[in-house]
């Protein structure tokens, strides 16, 4: 359910920036030798306690008491009880669905027991949080934290497929220099082309520098492996793009039925009629 959940939040964030999307430059292609992304928190406005506090905003009562209570713990708490409680906050986190306060959560317990699985899971949890963000500068700040996140996960695990991928798509979507993260993310699908994020990261890509025909192979991958109602979506609308409306009713039903989201099927059947015309 859980799941399913995060599913139709990120189908229902495609459709309201799509457009957007689509009328962005892609920031790079002109002048590929500024910077990437400046050192993580080196002049952060994005704080733990911040993030905390927002991310409380409409939850539960008694969730927001649960949180609390962990977070005062916090405060005195060291060594392994320290580390308990970060796991227990994870955890409180992740079951709202609440990445931006979550990736700081796993980026204190990877400093306090270093280890891959924190640096990734932290990683993985910035970029969630800022992907449905429209605010630019907290937007470029949780980046620049996935991206310290992901480079700290590969001096772990130099080689493991899915903390490059996390790592360029990172690049991609926030610094200056995207084509550093496109050469990551073919690297990934070098070493494993059927790789659903690499390539699903890949086909955004292409859709974001308007090659639709690239896209629509990418989600065709995609799907092969993990048919789900965001990469159907997005397989629909490259199709549209490119004057294909027989192809893109089908993935934009198959989207709609897999979601099964209210808002998404009037959404999807207006997009439907339309191009029915």
């Amino acid at each position: 359910m859980q799941q399913r959940t995060k599913q139709i939040i990120a189908i229902t964030t495609t459709i309201a920036l799509m457009g957007f999307l689509l009328a962005q430059p892609i920031k790079g292609l002109v002048n590929e030798d500024k910077n990437a992304a400046t050192d993580a928190h080196a002049t952060s406005q994005a704080t733990f306690e911040l993030m905390s506090q927002q991310a409380k905003q409409g939850l539960n009562p008694q969730i927001i008491g649960e949180i609390s209570t962990i977070e005062s713990k916090l405060t005195k708490a060291s060594g392994a009880e320290k580390v308990a409680l970060l796991q227990q906050l994870a955890s409180k986190w992740d079951d709202v669905n609440k990445p931006a306060p979550l990736g700081f959560v796993y980026e204190e317990l990877a400093k306090l027991e270093p280890q891959f699985e924190y640096w990734f899971k932290a990683g993985d949890a910035y970029r969630a949080a800022y992907t449905n963000l429209r605010d630019t500068a907290l937007v470029r700040e949780l980046n620049s934290y996935a991206i310290n996140a992901y480079q700290n996960a590969l001096k772990y695990n130099a080689d493991d497929l899915d903390a490059k991928t996390g790592l360029g798509s990172a690049y991609v979507t926030g610094t200056d220099n995207p084509m550093q993260g496109i050469a990551l993310l073919q690297e990934v699908v070098k070493a494993d082309p059927s790789h659903v994020e690499a390539n699903k990261s890949l086909g955004l890509f292409s859709m974001q520098s308007r090659q639709f025909d690239r896209a629509i192979d990418r989600f065709k991958t995609v799907i092969e492996q993990q048919p789900d109602a965001e990469s159907y979506f997005y397989l629909a609308t490259s199709y549209e793009n490119i004057g294909l409306k027989r192809e893109a009713i089908a993935a934009f039903e198959k989207s709609r039925d897999l979601a099964a989201d209210p808002t998404l099927t009037q959404f999807i059947n207006r997009k439907i009629d339309e191009l029915s015309k």
